[in-house]
């Protein structure tokens, strides 16, 4: 017992207090490439992203402010589908249509003052056929005048930092408007913010649908949906004013980009030059994802475990076209920690380098809590081995 008394007393001292930690790292080296072109637009600004990453891909004049047309309509949807998130709507629930919102002119479903309808209906509506009363129905539903609804939204464009944005109603009309714009830069911000709710794209991909129990027909205002591969969606707008803009989408492996035009002269040329963003988008970019191996867990000292799980987060990146292959990869991890640890703690980093250059990193973080040890667990644990070797 006398024995048995040292030997936890010197371990008590070496284990308390714990103050050190040690580092190692790990690395795979490799070799990419980085391709870049440049376009001339016919178009007033122009704006080119990626969904996942936000990286910037193009940009031409794109912080003009512009007028936008029914482009507005991407702020609409937006607000509407965090309603549907917050449980404040449904799709299923019912919309009155006041005399305001069937008086709107434009793109339209000719909706009747009184007439029910919908939240379903109408968002298909909006996001199809760029219905103007629809847009206006929905957020008086659930801002309770439209005035309401317009504040919210610029509320939520200065939330996602759109400087160059002000809105003076739901869907774009401009024959009175005086201060409505937004850039090229800030509609694709707002198009990558509606994108997270998957059920616009569901809506923003159909070509032809009905309403009305079939008796209403529904066409897509994106000729992109039907004749460019891999589109998506998601907006498109013409005025006078604005001429003719989208905010075009699609999608081709893997990667998901978001091309803006904004100023054409006309819908062709619209079209063309949309069609020409998102090609250079897909000829020269492509979305590298990396699953770090799974990671041996790290010790821990003086802790109720004596080692605890790690992983990497996700991580993504733009690089050239099939530079997938030629990534830097450099692991930094912890070796052993100090308790008390808690989970989602940062332990190591994931770096990735392009051709020597970093494009990005991911943390290394804990799964799980582990507890500071106290004196009468760390004896029970020292007896139990000392007793039970």
């Amino acid at each position: 017992m006398k024995k048995l008394g040292c030997f936890i007393f010197a371990t008590l001292l070496l284990l308390f207090p714990l103050t050190y930690l040690s580092v190692g790292a790990k690395e795979v080296k490799t070799q990419t490439v980085d391709t870049a072109y440049t376009l001339n637009l016919n178009a007033k600004s122009a704006f080119l992203m990626d969904y996942t990453t936000g990286t910037v891909l193009y940009e031409q004049n794109a912080d003009e402010r512009l007028p936008l047309a029914s482009v507005t309509k991407i702020m609409t949807l937006l607000l509407v589908m965090e309603a549907i998130q917050d449980g404040r709507l449904s799709l299923n629930e019912t919309v009155t249509v006041s005399e305001h919102a069937a008086s709107m002119g434009g793109s339209q479903i000719f909706l009747e003052p009184g007439e029910k309808m919908s939240v379903e209906d109408l968002l298909k509506s909006v996001v199809i056929s760029s219905a103007n009363d629809a847009a206006c129905a929905l957020a008086e539903h659930i801002a309770g005048s439209e005035e309401a609804f317009v504040s919210a939204m610029n509320q939520k464009a200065k939330m996602l930092g759109m400087n160059d944005t002000n809105f003076e109603n739901t869907n774009g009309l401009d024959d009175t408007a005086t201060e409505h714009y937004s850039s090229a830069r800030d509609i694709a911000v707002m198009s990558r913010a509606l994108m997270a709710h998957p059920k616009i794209l569901e809506y923003s991909s159909i070509w032809m649908d009905t309403i009305r129990d079939g008796a209403f027909g529904l066409s897509n205002t994106n000729r992109l949906i039907r004749f460019y591969p891999g589109a998506t969606g998601l907006k498109t707008g013409s005025t006078e004013k604005a001429k003719f803009c989208i905010s075009a989408t699609a999608l081709r492996n893997g990667m998901h980009l978001i091309a803006v035009v904004m100023g054409a002269e006309t819908r062709d040329i619209r079209n063309a030059e949309t069609k020409k963003l998102l090609d250079y988008g897909f000829a020269n970019y492509g979305l590298y994802t990396s699953e770090v191996p799974l990671l041996d867990p790290i010790k821990v000292l003086g802790g109720t475990k004596e080692e605890i799980k790690v992983e990497a987060e996700n991580f993504a990146a733009i690089i050239g076209k099939g530079d997938a292959k030629n990534v830097t990869v450099k692991i930094t991890l912890e070796e052993s920690l100090n308790a008390p640890i808690t989970a989602g703690q940062a332990v190591g980093s994931v770096s990735f380098f392009a051709d020597g250059k970093l494009i990005g990193k991911c943390n290394i973080v804990t799964k799980e809590t582990v507890e500071k040890i106290s004196y009468t667990q760390l004896l029970y644990r020292m007896v139990k081995s000392f007793l039970f070797p």
